[in-house]
């Protein structure tokens, strides 16, 4: 999915006004009507109108600045979805305050025969090891199964789902009506049957017709290494089963990341900061350093100034779905004890008196440094 906001032209921190703007603008210049039924500019419309439907709700827009599509897929019937022409005609005449042309406004998606079970989310908490090399994990969930009563189809045993007499089987009915642009055929779901083209008139005692009872689950889910914290992966057909038959929706696996006392993260690269000696950083030692899976030897030559940042290539961590590793900066920082013994004092006292004076003049750029080192 494109962005949302980009779709639009307008910036991530645009106002209600600016967004319906922007929408009314580009939906009369991508209009089918207004456009000789070209196939380009009515995928244009929809995808217009897809955003704008997305963008005008709060709630949905907070999701969608958060998570991005995945915020969009969840539980309760709030399932994202790309919309049909007749959705997005829908949406541009509600924008206009000209009603809804399809019998209610907030009409979900019109689809014909049984409906996919809800997709279902669920936050997912991995340890930076884990990031780094990727692991599988089992998740413990409550899905909607189809019931073992009636197998899923909502009928008591001995009777079975009849054609709708409405809409004849289809599951949508059609009609006709004019606007300014000029005439519509709208379709929508059949009152009747709820878009299912079926009836049922002896429902399953077990599920009372709706095909489906709760049942615990335990899903595994196989994490690639170096995902970060709002990323997800999407288990397509393992959801909710859907209604009297329908097919299975996805379960969307939302990552978090929890924080390392020895790691900050930047994409694939790590950071983290270490304590040497003052005999250490002028002498020279071999230090071990925080890795993600094990420590690991550096080496300090001699003259190290406190700041240095050393740069351990491919020590970070894997790039997601792709080749190659981040770097691990370490950088060094010269510790200096608060309490001296006597024995201390004394060598620390003769070494002042043959140690030469630091310079007086800092290099060009050290003030961008300090800032840099401060986090402003």
């Amino acid at each position: 999915m494109n962005d949302l906001y980009s779709i639009l032209g307008v910036e991530r921190s645009a106002s209600d006004d600016d967004i319906k703007q922007a929408y009314r603008r580009m939906a009369m210049q991508y209009h089918p009507d207004r456009n000789g039924g070209s196939k380009e500019a009515e995928e244009k419309f929809k995808e217009l109108s897809e955003a704008y439907d997305v963008l005008r709700d709060p709630q949905k827009r907070a999701a969608y600045d958060r998570y991005g599509e995945a915020g969009l897929k969840g539980g309760g019937g709030q399932q994202y979805h790309h919309v049909d022409l007749s959705e997005a005609l829908n949406i541009f005449m509600r924008d206009f305050g000209l009603g809804d042309l399809f019998g209610g406004a907030g009409m979900g998606r019109q689809q014909t025969g049984p409906r996919a079970g809800a997709d279902t989310k669920v936050e997912l908490k991995l340890t930076l090891a884990e990031v780094a090399t990727g692991v599988t994990k089992s998740v413990k969930m409550k899905l909607l199964d189809p019931c073992e009563r009636c197998s899923g189809s909502g009928a008591e045993n001995g009777s079975a789902p009849t054609r709708c007499t409405t809409c004849a089987g289809t599951g949508e009915v059609r009609r006709a009506q004019r606007s300014f642009f000029g005439n519509f055929v709208s379709v929508a779901p059949c009152p009747t049957c709820g878009g299912e083209g079926t009836m049922i008139a002896s429902p399953c005692k077990s599920c009372r017709g709706e095909g489906r009872q709760r049942g615990d689950h335990t899903i595994p889910v196989k994490i690639p290494a170096g995902v970060a914290t709002g990323q997800y992966m999407q288990l397509r057909g393992v959801g909710n089963a859907g209604v009297r038959g329908g097919p299975r929706g996805d379960i969307i696996v939302l990552f978090e990341v929890q924080d390392d006392d020895q790691f900050e993260r930047d994409g694939e690269d790590l950071y983290t900061e270490v304590l040497v000696t003052f005999p250490q950083a002028v002498l020279g030692a071999e230090i071990e350093v925080p890795g993600v899976m094990a420590p690991i030897t550096l080496r300090v030559p001699p003259g190290t100034q406190s700041g240095h940042i050393f740069e351990l290539r491919g020590k970070g961590l894997p790039r997601v779905n792709a080749s190659g590793v981040g770097d691990l900066h370490v950088r060094i920082q010269v510790w200096t004890p608060k309490e001296l013994s006597e024995a201390e004092r004394q060598l620390i006292d003769a070494l002042a008196k043959v140690t030469p004076s630091a310079p007086a003049r800092h290099d060009k750029g050290f003030w961008a440094r300090m800032k840099e080192a401060l986090g402003a």
